[in-house]
């Protein structure tokens, strides 16, 4: 058994706009719908747990999408809040051993070959796994003035991509450890690195594009449509 939570009660404040990000239609559907579905056409995944924001006008009201429970909960401020959320409203059922899957809501490119590796390689690995890519440009360091001061090595440098995949227990107990230590937790693999566990890197498509910006919709929609 394999569930998903997905934090969605982010405004996604560089996207601008009243509605958020995760709404904006994609496609024929919303960004969130094709990132749900992403997750949820998986054999091996039950269901998916949404953390919205108090005040989110915008949800549908899914209960089920492809025959699998659609359950939400309210979110926090932070991502890590609404992780967190989300792993303590997944059901009763899901014990502290079983892997859970946390995927952007607005990252609506997944590729299911990529999620079927990651299912294979993290779930064979004592801490778990995460998609990434490795980082192909050259890296520039900047001074205060904008400056270019160094070139950095790129080297064993990779960008993470969600899903990331965690047991449920330890995952719920390293961002707990995080938020009482006031640390803001940019994903889920952080938070476990924290602890001194290493996390496996499971290399992902470069297409599997967080919408960030109004101008990525166009890019999404060309990946969607060219997908197999």
């Amino acid at each position: 058994m394999t569930w998903a939570v997905v934090p969605a009660a982010g405004r996604g404040m560089r996207f601008g706009g009243e509605r958020p990000k995760q709404y904006s239609p994609l496609a024929g559907r919303s960004v969130i719908e094709h990132s749900l579905r992403a997750v949820l056409n998986h054999d091996s995944v039950d269901g998916v747990v949404v953390a919205l924001s108090h005040d989110d006008a915008y949800w549908p009201g899914w209960r089920e999408i492809g025959g699998k429970p659609v359950i939400t909960c309210i979110g926090g401020t932070e991502r890590a809040d609404s992780v967190l959320a989300g792993l303590m409203a997944l059901p009763g059922t899901v014990d502290d051993d079983q892997w859970v899957l946390v995927h952007d809501a607005a990252r609506p490119c997944l590729r299911a070959l990529d999620l079927a590796r990651l299912l294979a390689v993290g779930q064979a690995d004592p801490v778990g796994a995460l998609l990434a890519a490795p980082v192909r440009d050259t890296l520039k360091r900047s001074d205060h003035l904008g400056h270019s001061q160094a070139t950095e090595p790129r080297e064993w440098l990779w960008r993470a991509l969600t899903p990331q995949l965690f047991r449920r227990g330890g995952l719920t107990r390293a961002l707990q450890a995080a938020l009482r230590a006031g640390v803001k937790i940019t994903d889920e693999a952080m938070a476990m690195e924290r602890l001194g566990l290493r996390p496996c890197l499971v290399e992902g498509s470069e297409d599997n594009i967080k919408v960030t910006t109004p101008a990525d919709l166009p890019l999404a929609e060309f990946i969607l449509g060219n997908m197999d």
